[in-house]
């Protein structure tokens, strides 16, 4: 940490000497806010992870995308492994506001894949879940995971789900939809992390948005109805909740090739894999008890 706090008084932006201080709640980056002529600002270190397929160089892009799109605060400055962006003052989402507020996060969501595709730039780079959790398995076999020996079970479902799914236009995703990745300043939300951002489909993030979020089959249900504009099909909902079960296995997945790459202090990788898969188990059960077992 001290490395970081001396990398960070060192940047060419400041009017002055600064204190960072540091901003928790983030899994596998450092954050902190610094207070600089009267205004306050998020700066975010972090390297590549291709074992997780994060570039910073997409992401930074994606940012300032996000930005010129009025999603995401503005980057002030970026160098290797550090970006610094205005803070926003608001109230990060919990699970129970993304469940009180549906009808805004749709609108959003909706609007971020509509719009995005008008301000990236750059290569394309497509997110797709299913490709994630069979590299996943790779690395996780190559590192001799503790897991390793559940991954042919957990290939064998994910080809079952990924059968479940129905075509859809492609979208500009955010792919990250863990709660506290939406902010909300009291006139209006705002998105930040945008490491898996990409082109995908819309059901990973309406389903990410579910999953993570623990909604009831009657909240699905309305999510998919706002973002739609209209009830969804019986394809839709059990395209929706297979992705469900996709987006908890993938995220399930992450934390166990976190534990093998990543070494943050007071972050338990193990028990973040353990706690999602136990949500699959859950969600597992409501799609085969509405849907049957995939095939």
């Amino acid at each position: 940490m001290n490395d970081d706090l001396a990398r960070i008084r060192a940047l060419p932006i400041w009017s002055g000497p600064v204190e960072p201080v540091p901003l928790h709640g983030g899994l596998s980056n450092q954050s902190y806010t610094v207070d600089d002529a009267g205004q306050t600002y998020v700066v975010r270190l972090g390297r590549d992870y291709v074992f997780h397929h994060v570039i910073r160089e997409r992401e930074l892009m994606t940012a300032r995308a996000a930005h010129a799109g009025g999603f995401a605060p503005e980057i002030v400055h970026a160098e290797p492994g550090v970006t610094v962006s205005r803070f926003i003052d608001g109230k990060p989402f919990s699970e129970a506001d993304m469940r009180a507020k549906i009808g805004d996060v749709a609108a959003i969501v909706r609007r971020f894949h509509d719009e995005m595709p008008c301000h990236v730039s750059g290569p394309g780079f497509i997110f797709w879940p299913f490709h994630v959790i069979r590299d996943y398995a790779l690395t996780l076999s190559a590192g001799r995971s503790a897991f390793t020996g559940d991954l042919p079970g957990w290939l064998a479902l994910a080809e079952g789900l990924e059968a479940a799914q129905i075509p859809l236009p492609i979208v500009f995703g955010h792919h990250d939809f863990l709660p506290a990745n939406i902010i909300d300043d009291g006139d209006r939300l705002w998105l930040i992390d945008f490491e898996y951002a990409g082109f995908g489909t819309a059901m990973f993030d309406l389903a990410g948005i579910a999953s993570n979020a623990g909604f009831s089959a009657e909240e699905s249900e309305a999510l998919l109805g706002q973002y739609f504009g209209r009830p969804p099909s019986s394809d839709i909902r059990r395209a929706h909740a297979a992705m469900q079960c996709a987006s908890l296995l993938r995220e399930a997945m992450w934390g166990m090739v976190s534990a093998l790459h990543l070494d943050n202090p007071g972050i338990d990788y193990d028990a973040y894999a353990r706690m999602n898969l136990e949500r699959l188990d859950a969600a597992l059960d409501a799609y085969r008890t509405q849907f049957g077992k995939e095939t």
